[in-house]
């Protein structure tokens, strides 16, 4: 019996490896590239920031090559084996740093992957002292929760990212961005983070970066 789950738990290792390696080559990379860039626009020239939920801080280390003078620390509920940057574990629901601690908080397609996506806005805003800088998804258009569902399956399974699968509407967000005390300064959508045919499917306009202040 323990050889039989021996070998399942290798396989699914195996599968795991796999996923990310697709992932890695026909998106991920791609991905660090353009958000860096856009990202990098919303910022200022030089400060602090706060990656919330960074990952392996692949796009914060993009930035920074962007923008030399910005330093990044990362939170994140899990740790990778491997960061790019400096990263410190939290609870997910509380940051741990006093109030305008940090220039700028960014926040990368993380707040879906909460129950409370105000909560955590909130903090951000608790900390940041200039904005808060979100890129996340929009629930609008034909099939956008079972389009987005699929994209976040297979860009976050392979990490054992929870996946509570909660997009929200413009409509909704707007409400949670007021909710925490922050307003709109800019919106972006139409972001082509994906090459072509794929990004006829996952582009659209179910991404989205705003600047919160």
């Amino acid at each position: 019996m323990e050889g039989q789950i021996s070998q399942v738990n290798m396989l699914k290792t195996a599968e795991k490896r796999l996923l990310n390696a697709v992932h890695g080559r026909a998106v991920f990379r791609r991905r660090v590239r353009i958000l860096a860039a856009r990202l990098a626009e919303e910022l200022g020239s030089s400060g602090s920031v706060l990656d919330l939920g960074c990952g392996d801080g692949s796009i914060a280390r993009a930035i920074m090559d962007i923008k030399p003078g910005l330093t990044f620390r990362g939170i994140d509920v899990m740790l990778r084996p491997q960061t790019h940057i400096p990263v410190e574990r939290f609870d997910g629901e509380i940051i741990p740093a006093r109030e305008n601690t940090f220039d700028w908080v960014t926040i990368v397609d993380v707040l879906h992957h909460t129950d409370n996506p105000g909560r955590l806005l909130a903090e951000a805003a608790r900390v940041a002292r200039k904005g808060v800088v979100v890129k996340d998804h929009l629930r609008e258009g034909f099939a956008a929760y079972t389009t987005l569902r699929v994209m976040d399956w297979v860009g976050n399974k392979g990490h054992d990212v929870r996946l509570p699968y909660n997009y929200l509407s413009r409509a909704e967000w707007d409400e949670a961005f007021h909710g925490a005390g922050l307003e709109i300064q800019s919106w972006q959508q139409s972001l082509r983070l994906y090459p072509m045919p794929i990004g006829l499917v996952c582009d659209r306009n179910l991404h989205f970066i705003s600047t919160l202040r």
